[in-house]
């Protein structure tokens, strides 16, 4: 399946991007190391954010399978860029909370952490990258 967007460069390191099927938009902004103004998601800021929500989406899939409710979780996602060399993402953390006010039997917990290790943005990144997840619940 092949999905069409279109990004225009806005100037003064900006972009906006369109998604072709439905018409949203996002905006990029450069990170304020790197000539930025940091008032948006900088392109790796959306790497980051990317398997985040794929993780979720993925976990979504398997829990409306299963009937497990996930509503409310929340993930924080850390992403650190390299300091010497060729400028690049060195590390993404991804800190996935479940709701505190659900119970999740242990087999939930390991269809739901399976499930996210499974993310095809994770799966598609270069394997340089430290990718660590954690799951509080």
């Amino acid at each position: 399946m092949s999905v069409e967007s279109k990004v225009t460069y806005l100037g003064e390191l900006r972009c906006e991007a369109t998604h072709g099927p439905s018409g949203s938009k996002i905006m990029t902004d450069a990170p304020a190391d790197n000539h930025g103004k940091a008032e948006y998601f900088s392109p790796t800021d959306l790497v980051g954010v990317s398997i985040g929500t794929c993780m979720f989406t993925i976990m979504g899939i398997v829990a409306e399978r299963d009937g497990i409710d996930i509503k409310g979780a929340t993930a924080t996602v850390n992403k650190n860029m390299t300091s010497t060399g060729k400028r690049r993402i060195a590390e993404i953390s991804i800190d996935i909370q479940l709701p505190k006010e659900k119970s999740y039997s242990e087999d939930d917990i390991k269809k739901l952490e399976n499930a996210a290790e499974f993310c095809p943005v994770k799966l598609s990144l270069h394997e340089d990258i430290k990718i660590e997840t954690k799951f509080h619940h």
